[in-house]
């Protein structure tokens, strides 16, 4: 074959066989620019409401349940509202600032319009969500530092942890606002995905409190596997439990980048 036409086929080549980190960087750029503008709106809403979970789980069920094996309710329920405060800023953007960006404001199809391809757009949206998640779900940690939580060097793996777990959410939230046929259906999803996963991760009671069925559901739930991994990094670790939770993480993650991609190529490109 000749360099001609190798060139030839190399230019009629899908560009999801390659990946280029100049779009991501124009999207980080974008996404910067827009954060800058609300940033104050965003993190007062992602910063206060889950530590008014932990207040009010912490210190109402607190008063009732002083202790938990071997932590304070009050620890208990910080260390799961980490978990919780990762779904809710990582799956919310993705979904309907997704549903937004693509159905009304049709931001995707000027982006789509520069050097960028779905899969490139995809992935530095759900890399931003993710990044900003890992900062915002560690304000339980803070603030329970506060009601008398001990520090310990595990704490600086947490945001690691929610970044992975925020991740998976976020391209969750992008491939629903892919399939969805109108925003109100989000009502479906929140109602009957987003606020089981919220209930069934340990966050607020143990697991084994389940019946034996809704346990192995649990295991299934990625947000098990976040709660399960702060609670680690803040109380002590399980080094195998933890790669098993970390590899559980992962894996969701790349299953939700393949058909995120797939949902949004689908409806941008057709």
């Amino acid at each position: 074959m000749t360099a001609q036409a190798e060139a030839a086929r190399a230019e009629r080549a899908p560009r999801l066989r390659r990946f280029e980190t100049a779009p991501v960087r124009g999207i980080w750029r974008h996404e910067l620019a827009l954060y800058k503008r609300y940033w104050k709106s965003q993190s007062f809403a992602s910063m206060v409401e889950p530590t008014f979970f932990l207040l009010a789980f912490g210190y109402g069920f607190g008063s009732m349940v002083a202790v938990i094996g071997d932590y304070r309710y009050l620890d208990f329920v910080a260390t799961g509202v980490v978990g919780t405060a990762a779904l809710f800023t990582s799956v919310f953007p993705g979904m309907f600032n997704g549903y937004i960006r693509r159905v009304f404001q049709h931001t995707y199809d000027a982006m789509l319009a520069a050097p960028v391809d779905v899969h490139e757009l995809v992935t530095g949206e759900a890399l931003w969500i993710a990044a900003k998640s890992a900062v915002y779900s560690c304000t339980p940690l803070v603030v329970a530092l506060f009601f008398g939580l001990d520090p310990s060097p595990g704490m600086l793996l947490v945001p690691f942890v929610t970044f992975f777990t925020a991740l998976g959410f976020g391209l969750f939230g992008m491939w629903t606002s892919s399939v969805v046929p109108s925003i109100n259906s989000f009502d479906y999803v929140i109602t009957g995905v987003v606020t089981p996963l919220f209930l069934i991760a340990g966050t607020f009671f143990p697991i084994d409190a389940l019946p034996g069925w809704a346990q192995k559901v649990s295991h299934l739930n990625p947000l098990y596997h976040c709660v399960q991994l702060v609670r680690d990094a803040v109380f002590g670790l399980h080094p195998l439990a933890d790669l098993g939770h970390l590899g559980a993480l992962v894996l969701f993650a790349a299953l939700m980048w393949i058909i995120a991609v797939r949902g949004m190529r689908r409806r941008l490109i057709g």
